[in-house]
């Protein structure tokens, strides 16, 4: 495979400005994020202006000028399920690829499965194969073989044309605006999540006091940048389940520490006046400054009703060529069920994801109609892939009572 081969800065400054004038440009990226804090980029693949390119992102100091390319107006960025390669975009210099086209949520729209591999879209939309063999590639090593880099550029080739397929079915089907929605929201939710402390994210918070919350906090603040410091996951800093444990002792003595099952660790032996001390922070707290316990909403299980419309939303999805995964779970239906009956007014007063945008128009508003009585649903063709059909009132009986609101005796 013919491709430019990139390894100094001088060739990636004479690149990027070649690169600058193409109106497309798909790239991927080959990382390995098991042991430091954040991905380590080892490899930049690029289909662009009729050419291909590898940048060896170990051996080139400055990938700076590669994100400012992307990041400048007039051209489309094309990648593949993009989450880390927008990630990388971001910690390089805070901004986003340009026009980002993700073809993997493309595909969810226009009927295909979703999240969708690289290679059943190349096989789908453009009757082709991809070549396997190298997924546990220790991308770190040098020198690379040929096999392998040729192995990395098959994830670029076909971006182009996997784009264009992918524009003509959304065009022909009125849904490019649903693209652009898509990709605006799951990039927004991408920065949310990297500019802010993930703290709640720790498993087995349930039940622990607000002073022990506050703990957390500082315990998980403390663990960050003791892994950014030695550039390791922050899991071989402090175990979750560590951290959970001390947030429950509410001490900040430090035989009482090290007295628990798992601190015994030399390195973490040698952390425990760190520990101390941060314990001793949140313990000082006033109690205006603790974390607030997630709140919790009233809701009647509904079961039985979210799982029987959730097979609705199935059926919805298929008859309109549409992923039932990228429309939305059990969870977002039961979501919705709880604001159209007026049970909660969403989150931060903001509809709940199937009461908005397109999915409201076309997913929503039949779950609503169904609540409301004036649709049904009826098993028309049973060994038929679609096995479901909606009618209005009048087709199933004249006489039809709505549905009874009022809570069981």
């Amino acid at each position: 495979m013919q491709y430019q081969s990139i390894t100094t800065d001088a060739e990636l400054h004479e690149y990027c400005r070649h690169l600058a004038g193409a109106d497309l440009i798909a790239f991927d990226t080959e990382f390995v994020s098991e042991d430091t804090f954040r991905p380590q980029l080892c490899l930049i693949q690029v289909a662009a202006a009729g050419g291909l390119a590898v940048i060896d992102s170990l051996a080139v100091s400055d990938l700076t000028p590669f994100w400012e390319v992307l990041a400048r107006p007039g051209h489309e960025t094309v990648v593949h399920a993009g989450r880390e390669e927008l990630r990388f975009s971001l910690d390089a210099i805070g901004q986003r690829p340009h026009a980002l086209f993700d073809v993997q949520l493309a595909a969810g729209l226009i009927g295909l499965e979703y999240p969708a591999s690289y290679a059943t879209l190349v096989n789908r939309l453009l009757g082709k194969s991809v070549q396997k063999g190298e997924t546990r590639t220790n991308w770190r090593a040098r020198p690379l073989s040929s096999r392998q880099l040729d192995y990395a550029l098959q994830d670029v080739i076909h971006l182009r044309d996997l784009r264009d397929e992918l524009e003509t079915r959304l065009a022909r089907m009125n849904r490019r605006s649903w693209l652009s929605d898509e990709m605006q929201s799951w990039q927004e939710r991408v920065e949310h999540a990297e500019n802010s402390e993930r703290w709640r994210r720790v498993s087995g918070l349930s039940g622990i006091s607000r002073q022990g919350l506050a703990i957390v906090r500082e315990l998980w603040r403390w663990r960050e940048s003791e892994a950014q410091a030695r550039n390791c996951p922050p899991r071989r800093v402090l175990r979750d389940d560590l951290l959970v444990e001390l947030a429950k002792r509410q001490t900040a003595d430090p035989k009482r520490i090290r007295a628990v099952r798992g601190l015994e660790h030399r390195h973490l032996q040698r952390s425990l006046p760190q520990i101390s001390e941060r314990i001793e922070q949140a313990l000082k707290l006033p109690e205006r400054d603790w974390p607030a316990k997630p709140q919790r909403h009233s809701r009647p299980p509904m079961i039985l009703l979210g799982q029987f419309l959730s097979v609705a939303l199935s059926s919805i999805c298929r008859a309109m060529d549409l992923s039932p995964a990228i429309v939305g779970t059990a969870d977002d239906v039961r979501e919705l069920i709880a604001y159209h009956l007026g049970m909660t007014t969403g989150d931060d007063g903001q509809p709940p994801l199937l009461a908005r945008g397109w999915r409201a128009e076309v997913v929503g508003s039949k779950i609503e109609e169904l609540l409301d009585g004036k649709l049904a649903l009826r098993i028309a063709r049973p060994l038929s892939e679609q096995p479901l059909e909606f009618l209005l009132p009048a087709q199933r009986g004249a006489n039809a009572e709505p549905p009874d609101r009022s809570p069981e005796s």
